[in-house]
């Protein structure tokens, strides 16, 4: 994060990681015939990226989603959430920062390739729980089932996250953003 102190940085991520944990463990729906469930957590994780840059983002992401699996009660995934939202928020927050070169063209007042960021991040999700789910059962067909259900997690998460973004970049808060608009050329 630009232009903060590190005492910032870190209450920030703090912040992160609770809302990243609640949003997991109180608003889920379990997918039939699986192990999993959906949940918001990946818009909040997608907005920790944000506004905290891809390092504090996958910090928040990591710890986040692994708090919301161990006390929300599917602890056995907690190891593969850690890193596959790990993952996630590294490879979206360093599209972003990779693409941020000139004034990028917005979708509803969200940069396009914020939203790419998060379809990238989103497919890492699906791969990773598709391999985790495959390896805690010993079954690759089973797994397939969890698919359309984590791509609606991230899709969802997607609009989610670009309103509130689109909300966000209108105001003074702003200015806790990690990848700034108003500093491209």
């Amino acid at each position: 994060m630009k232009n903060t102190s590190q005492a910032v940085n870190i209450v920030m991520t703090a912040l992160m990681i609770a809302i990243i944990t609640i949003s997991i463990m109180f608003i889920k729906i379990p997918i039939p015939g699986t192990q999993g469930y959906v949940h918001l957590g990946d818009a909040m994780i997608f907005l920790s990226v944000l506004v905290l840059g891809w390092r504090y983002g996958a910090v928040a992401a990591a710890i986040g989603g692994a708090l919301g699996d161990l006390m929300g009660g599917a602890a056995l995934w907690a190891p593969w959430t850690f890193a596959i939202k790990a993952i996630m928020a590294i490879i979206m927050g360093l599209f972003i920062a990779g693409t941020m070169k000139k004034k990028p063209f917005t979708i509803g007042g969200v940069p396009l390739m914020e939203l790419i960021g998060m379809i990238l991040a989103g497919i890492v999700m699906v791969i990773g729980y598709y391999i985790a789910e495959g390896v805690m059962i010993g079954n690759w067909i089973s797994p397939m089932l969890g698919v359309p259900w984590n791509i609606g997690q991230f899709v969802m998460g997607m609009v989610i996250t670009g309103i509130l973004a689109a909300a966000l970049y209108k105001t003074s808060a702003k200015r806790y953003f990690a990848y700034r608009l108003d500093e491209v050329k």
